[in-house]
């Protein structure tokens, strides 16, 4: 088990540097697209991008400024306000399935690393945490706070993984 979470840990550092420059993104699939979290004044100016994923299961890992992790779980926390709140009848699916580790142990260069866990994956519902809290929170500066906070929190993507259940061993 050493030698398989070593590996992933090894492949994980090797991509920091590719994603490292996509400070707070989604990173995840719409239509074989990329896409990114926006400003509250670039979604103003045209549709929001939704963050959709494929498969069964996601992993979606980002490194935490070590001062911020306090500002990150406020995140958290808003993002799963909203979806309480969501009229939306897919976010008490996606709320239901969505679970966020905060590593207990801090990065060699102090970041702590929070991986969400989301079991099972709404199929075409919209994961981007700044849609959600924005659909529900409509207060211009209330999004902005938030986007600000978000985004000086997340130091980086550091991977994503999606994809269906290839073996379920407590079966």
């Amino acid at each position: 088990m050493r030698r398989l979470s070593g590996l992933v840990l090894a492949g994980a550092i090797m991509m920091l540097p590719a994603l490292s420059q996509r400070h707070g993104t989604a990173f995840a699939q719409q239509d074989t697209e990329t896409t990114t979290e926006q400003a509250p004044e670039a979604a103003t100016q045209q549709e929001p991008e939704k963050t959709t994923f494929a498969g069964e299961v996601v992993l979606w890992a980002f490194t935490v400024n070590p001062d911020k992790t306090a500002d990150y779980e406020g995140v958290l926390a808003k993002v799963k306000e909203a979806l309480q709140k969501s009229d939306k009848p897919e976010a008490k699916q996606q709320l239901a399935g969505w679970k966020v580790i905060k590593s207990s142990t801090p990065q060699p260069t102090g970041e702590i690393i929070y991986i969400h866990v989301i079991d099972p994956v709404v199929s075409g519902a919209d994961y981007s945490i700044t849609n959600i809290v924005f659909d529900v929170f409509e207060d211009p500066v209330e999004q902005t706070a938030f986007f600000e906070t978000y985004r000086g929190a997340v130091k980086a993507g550091l991977f994503l993984i999606q994809g269906p259940v290839s073996a379920d061993l407590s079966r």
